[in-house]
């Protein structure tokens, strides 16, 4: 089993800036993609960044230019820095992550950390 578990949200003012981590554990073989999610109150949830192992990211045009992804592969551990924060971007933010775990090399799962509140308010 993997898992996964975010920290870094909370209470930032419009302009401020946050940085999310997600580290995964357990029986991983390779972290194939890893991604950020978020879902505000009454909207569905959206993609916000992926990137892949070899680095290469994509983001929500909402986003782009403000908000950076990164992952460190040899810690497991997937990143988000947040910049220019505005009360839109207001939601729970999710980590997620594709992974091939040492039990199964052929096969690919999916997993979810269990997110984390990110607020941008003045």
């Amino acid at each position: 089993q993997v898992q996964l578990v975010e920290s870094g949200g909370g209470l930032v003012q419009p302009g401020g800036s946050l940085r999310l981590s997600c580290a995964a554990s357990g029986s991983i073989f390779r972290i194939n993609v890893m991604g950020w999610y978020r879902q505000a109150p009454g909207k569905q949830r959206e993609l916000v960044a992926s990137i892949t192992h070899g680095g290469s990211a994509n983001y929500a045009d909402s986003v782009k230019g403000r908000f950076t992804i990164s992952r460190d592969n040899a810690k497991n551990t997937g990143y988000l820095q947040m910049n220019s924060l505005k009360p839109e971007d207001t939601a729970v933010y999710t980590c997620n992550a594709v992974v091939t775990t040492t039990q199964a090399i052929n096969v690919m799962n999916n997993y979810w950390g269990q997110g984390t509140q990110v607020t941008v308010s003045s």
